[in-house]
């Protein structure tokens, strides 16, 4: 069992910034890559940044540059800090784990295995 959990989410105005903590508990060497993505309010999920053996990789999209995601020593945890937000970043922030697979981390939402409950974020203008 793999216990993906999310923690820092809050209510900041436009312009500020906030670190997310993504922290994988239970039989963790089941995960191999892990990614944060969002989903705002009438849209899909989607990808932001995701951690593989070449560090950190970041989603095309509106916050590509202000993200930049990090694995601190503890393999089990994934931060993903996030800069400049605008209203429109207002949403649902979800971590994600892969089971193993060739290849390097992409969005695919099929690729995913274990997922966290998410943290709000709202950011206001």
């Amino acid at each position: 069992q793999v216990t993906m959990k999310e923690s820092g989410g809050d209510s900041v105005q436009a312009g500020g910034s906030l670190s997310l903590t993504c922290e994988a508990s239970g039989y963790t060497t089941s995960i191999y890559f892990m990614a944060w993505f969002r989903q705002r309010p009438g849209h899909e999920r989607e990808g932001v940044a995701c951690w593989d053996y070449h560090g950190g990789q970041y989603a095309d999209g509106s916050m590509k540059g202000r993200v930049t995601i990090s694995k601190p020593t503890d393999k089990d945890v994934l931060v993903l800090q996030m800069t400049n937000l605008q209203p429109e970043d207002t949403a649902g922030y979800y971590c994600a784990g892969t089971t193993p697979y060739f290849g390097i981390c992409d969005f695919p939402l099929t690729r995913y295995s274990y997922w966290g409950q998410g943290t709000q974020v709202t950011v206001s203008s």
